[in-house]
C-alpha cells in the first residue's frame, strides 16, 4: 500500500493507494470517520474496507481529511472535507484514466461525506455506508439518491440511532431505478468493536453480488 501525497483544496493530502493489476480497473475511495472522534485513514473499519476492495482488484485509495495526520489544513465541519474527497477522487481518476467505474465507501462521518460525494459525481455506481449519522446530520440532499448501495447499522450504536437510519433507508427505497440494501447487526456499537467479522462478511457478500451482476450484463 504505497504512501501518496496529492493536492487538496487547502494543501497536501496524505493517503495510501494500491494500484490495480487490471488495465481498466474499478476505482474505490474510502472515507474515514469524524476527526474529532479519532477518525483517520487507519481507523479499523476504514482499513478493512480498503483491504476488501484491494483484494478484488480495485484501484483503491484511502486518505486523511484536512488537518488529520500529515494532511494539511484545518477541520471544516464537512464542507471542506467534501472538497477533499472530490479532490481525492480527481487524483484517483487521473491515475486511472481508463477506469470502468467508481465505488465510494465510508464509516460514520465518512459515510456522510461519501453520500454527498455520490450526489456530485455521476460516475459513482455503488456505495457502502456504515453507520451513517442520520440523527446528527440532514441527509435531505439525497433527493434523489443516484446510485444503489448498502447501508449497515448496529442496533447497539451509542452515537447513531438505528431508528433514524431505518427512516432514511425507507425514504430512499421509495425512489425508482435504485436499490438500497439495509443490514442491521444485532448489538453492535458504533465501532462494531466485537462484530467486525460479521460487518465485513455482510459488506463483502453485498459487493461480490453486485460485481457478479455487473459482470453478467
Amino acid at each position: 500500500m504505497p504512501e501518496v501525497i496529492f493536492p487538496g483544496p487547502e494543501g497536501r493530502l496524505h493517503g495510501r493507494y494500491q494500484p490495480s493489476p487490471h488495465p481498466r480497473p474499478m476505482l474505490a475511495i474510502i472515507l474515514h470517520p469524524h476527526p474529532h472522534s479519532g477518525g483517520t485513514m487507519n481507523y479499523p473499519i476504514t482499513l478493512a474496507l480498503y483491504t476488501m476492495f484491494v483484494k478484488r482488484g480495485f484501484a483503491t485509495l484511502r486518505f486523511n481529511f484536512r488537518g488529520v495526520g500529515r494532511s494539511e489544513g484545518e477541520f471544516d465541519n464537512g464542507v471542506g472535507e467534501l472538497s477533499d474527497a472530490a479532490s481525492a477522487l480527481d487524483w484517483l481518476q487521473a491515475m486511472n484514466p481508463e477506469s470502468s467505474g467508481t465505488w465510494v465507501a465510508g464509516a460514520s462521518f465518512g459515510a456522510l461525506i461519501g453520500m454527498q460525494l455520490l450526489m456530485r459525481r455521476p460516475e459513482v455506481k455503488g456505495f457502502i455506508s456504515i453507520a451513517p449519522p442520520a440523527n446528527l446530520y440532514d441527509f435531505g440532499f439525497l433527493a434523489p439518491c443516484p446510485s444503489s448501495g448498502l447501508i449497515v447499522q448496529g442496533t447497539g450504536d451509542e452515537v447513531v440511532a438505528e431508528p433514524a437510519v431505518a427512516k432514511l433507508v425507507e425514504k430512499l427505497k421509495t425512489q425508482k431505478h435504485i436499490t438500497i440494501d439495509y443490514a442491521t447487526i444485532e448489538g453492535a456499537n458504533h465501532h462494531f468493536q466485537h462484530e467486525m467479522d460479521q460487518l465485513m462478511g455482510t459488506v463483502e457478500a453485498y459487493l461480490d453480488r453486485r460485481l457478479r451482476a455487473d459482470a453478467g450484463r
